[in-house]
């Protein structure tokens, strides 16, 4: 069996330049490395920390999956995305916050958990992995929970629920754009969670 996998590597950092702190959870930095093969030559990448974030792919009974349409000031675009979140408590179990989200972003509730996948959104910037995550058995919450109230671009989203086959469809014809959604849809199907792929 092939040894492909990812490894931890930490190459020299001769200096740290601090940019910008928005407080938290984000801050972003210059660091100066050097490659192990070329310790003389020095060069800055920067780095925008991040304490990462939850996303759930809820499906109901008919192979439906609840998403969001919001808007993204950074794209300028009104994206399909399915509910996500920050993991801005310390030391906040992921599943937990999953189930935060949900609550909060989609007024449900899930019975069963299922963890999909963990990606890096864009390692070549940020430290933001992502933790992607099946939810069924849904219900209705009662509320948003803690008092949640959205505001800005939240308080403006609108959800409905599309067939999983659509979503999948869409995002590799390329009318759907978010890569967690297309990164949740795709283990959901190729990694046989799906009815479909169960049958």
């Amino acid at each position: 069996m092939s040894d492909l996998r990812d490894r931890p590597e930490q190459w020299p950092v001769h200096e740290v330049e601090e940019i910008w702190d928005g407080k938290a959870p984000f801050s972003v930095r210059r660091d100066l490395i050097s490659a192990p093969a070329d310790p003389d030559e020095r060069f800055g990448r920067l780095v925008l920390e991040h304490p990462g974030a939850v996303v759930v792919l809820a499906v109901d009974e008919q192979e439906r999956a609840l998403v969001l349409r919001q808007y993204r000031h950074p794209v300028h675009q009104r994206l399909v995305e399915l509910p996500a979140g920050l993991l801005d408590k310390p030391d906040e179990d992921p599943r937990v916050a999953a189930e935060r989200e949900l609550r909060e972003e989609a007024l449900l509730l899930a019975g069963e958990w299922t963890h999909l996948l963990t990606t890096y959104s864009s390692p070549g910037l940020t430290s933001e992995r992502l933790e992607l995550f099946l939810a069924r058995d849904l219900s209705e919450a009662p509320d948003r929970g803690d008092g949640f109230e959205l505001h800005h671009e939240e308080a403006d989203m609108t959800s409905e629920w599309v067939p999983v086959a659509e979503l999948l469809a869409g995002f590799l014809d390329g009318r759907l754009a978010d890569g967690p959604l297309g990164h949740a849809v795709m283990t959901y199907v190729l990694g046989g969670h799906s009815a479909r792929s169960a049958g």
